[in-house]
């Protein structure tokens, strides 16, 4: 991969100078969905595909982008200069994103760069592809420039980028998983205050396996937004009554004593969803420490259920995997994971007759929908990190 990625770049820049090279991970949730930007836990882990990129210092201060995912775009032009948003720019307003919040936050580099993007990431499943390029983005400028910036400040940089420069409204679990993944370990996020700490995957006799629903799903486009508004109408209701800053400080038993404050039924649904699906990733982070995975999967089951029926972020296809997959002997569990509306579930599946029973998943799927599914099996990987300097 280092050889063809130099070799891309090279030809691409028509240049012999050998640049540096940085891999970026996407990330999967295993449970914890919505529950980031509502103060609760998360349960994310780091994969081994995601986003690649080879980079060189200019002379200048200009900025050359390529993506070999998206060669049709050709190089895209841009100056240290001239950083705003530009909709011709396309997907290099997420790394000049990244570099212009890092430099409001005094992070200025004096030299442009030459910059190799390849992503290995299934475009628009939901593993989180922008979060990746905006780490590849941060990591490798943060080392060509010696800055020296600590990792968990540079996550929150990232999701700011995203949140003001991009005008997505996501929560830090993305960022946070990418930047701070170790392999072959979960990390447990509480999303109000970053404490964190790493859950080792004892996945004896397991696979993760991430199945695609071949639905394109745009975040900036879809509901996000309205779901995180549903939220803040239904905690602005409950603060009338108990002191809290968020919806995921709340026990699923308070929950129930003071829901009849929230005024709109709606908002009363999406509060519900948030506190109850805090309350089962706590639970889920015990049972795969004690290596119980059979609840475990229970209550990924039971996640996916809540965010079919109260928080409506499923859809078609994401609940024909999801169900397909449980009537499987060999599948522990599965849900949806991301944001919702298309994108990917993620499935806890026993290591022998694997193939036979993804080939299972996929005809009903496929009966039911009429699409056709794509599984990766997936390996948890570490965060990220200059590919040169691995050992």
């Amino acid at each position: 991969m280092l050889e063809a990625l130099v070799k891309g770049f090279q030809e691409t820049f028509k240049t012999n100078e050998k640049p540096r090279v940085f891999f970026s991970p996407g990330r999967v949730n295993l449970i914890g969905e919505h529950t980031d930007y509502n103060g609760g836990y998360v349960f994310p882990c780091a994969l081994s595909v995601g986003n690649y990129v080879a980079i060189q210092p200019r002379d200048d201060r200009k900025l050359r982008f390529f993506s070999a995912n998206f060669e049709e775009l050709g190089i895209i032009d841009g100056h240290l200069d001239a950083l705003a948003f530009r909709d011709q720019d396309d997907w290099a307003n997420y790394p000049k994103g990244v570099l212009t919040v890092l430099e409001q936050a005094g992070y200025k580099g004096e030299k442009g760069f030459d910059a190799y993007f390849y992503g290995n990431i299934p475009n628009g499943a939901g593993l989180s592809s922008s979060a990746s390029i905006e780490l590849a983005m941060a990591v490798s400028w943060d080392a060509m420039n010696d800055f020296g910036i600590d990792r968990v400040d540079m996550v929150e940089l990232c999701q700011r980028a995203e949140n003001e420069y991009i005008g997505v409204n996501c929560g830090i679990m993305d960022q946070f998983a990418i930047g701070m993944g170790k392999e072959d370990h979960a990390i447990l996020l509480d999303c109000n205050t970053l404490e964190y700490k790493y859950a080792p995957m004892k996945l004896d006799g397991f696979k993760l396996v991430i199945a695609n629903t071949n639905q394109r799903r745009g975040l900036a486009d879809s509901k996000y937004n309205e779901r995180r508004q549903e939220c803040e109408k239904a905690l602005a209701d409950l603060q009338q009554a108990v002191s809290i800053r968020y919806l995921c400080e709340l026990t699923p038993d308070q929950f129930d004593t003071y829901q009849s404050k929230i005024t709109d039924t709606i908002a009363k649904k999406r509060a519900r969803h948030a506190v109850e699906e805090n309350a089962r990733t706590i639970e889920a982070h015990k049972k795969l420490n004690e290596g119980d995975l059979v609840t475990f999967g229970e209550l990924m089951n039971a996640s996916h259920r809540s965010l079919k029926d109260d928080y409506e972020v499923t859809g078609e296809h994401l609940d024909a995997l999801a169900e397909s997959a449980w009537q499987e002997e060999n599948v522990l569990g599965a849900r949806m994971t991301g944001a919702g509306f298309g994108g990917c579930t993620v499935n806890l599946v026993k290591e022998e007759g694997l193939d036979e029973t993804l080939e299972r998943i996929a005809k009903a799927y496929k009966q039911r929908t009429g699409t056709e599914t794509t599984f990766y099996v997936a390996d948890i990987g570490g965060g990220t990190q200059e590919l040169t300097k691995l050992k």
